[in-house]
């Protein structure tokens, strides 16, 4: 197995959903959300690896922000600030519809763009409760994190209106 960078996403049988939050020489730190910040060896692969980020060298103070930012909204159900691209503030998407006798449909982006982000923290929210949940087995859990994973896939369209790559939709990455 592939050693795990900081910010990888891991679904633990025993805790549940964990972040990795520093690397040792042998064992990862893993910050998870009901149990704290525990000690798991590089070789352990019981887990499920939700989203894995690759390993570099050294850790920088920036890097560990990150992380901690990430582990932050992946388990609270605090709302964010995501910014519109500022070429897209005080647009209008107009949805025009083929037929002559139908008027189009104007939108302000901005309230379009909030839409879209409420989605995704509802989504967020919706995974951290699937991953705390007592009453789902591990393999349902799984399923239904690999659908979730699908949905952000299906919504990376929008990604174009975000201000920062930090806040894109990312869904399953390519094993190539």
């Amino acid at each position: 197995m592939a050693l795990l960078g900081i910010g990888s996403r891991v679904d633990h049988p025993a805790y549940g959903a964990g972040v990795i939050v520093r690397l040792h020489k042998a064992a990862y730190d893993v910050c998870f959300m009901q149990y704290g910040i525990k000690l798991v060896g590089h070789e352990y692969d019981k887990w499920n690896v939700i989203e894995a980020v690759e390993s570099s060298e050294g850790v920088t103070f920036n890097d560990f922000e990150k992380s901690l930012v990430k582990v932050l909204r992946t388990f609270s159900d605090v709302t964010e600030v995501v910014e519109l691209g500022d070429k897209w503030k005080n647009g209008t998407l107009i949805l025009q519809p083929d037929e002559d006798d139908l008027k189009p449909k104007e939108i302000p982006i901005d309230a379009f763009f909030h839409k879209i982000v409420m989605v995704r923290d509802r989504i967020r929210v919706m995974e951290q409760r699937i991953n705390s949940s007592k009453g789902l087995s591990d393999e349902e859990k799984v399923n239904l994190q690999q659908y979730i994973t699908r949905i952000y896939g299906s919504l990376t369209t929008f990604n174009v209106l975000f201000k920062y790559k930090d806040d894109h939709f990312v869904g399953e990455r390519s094993k190539g």
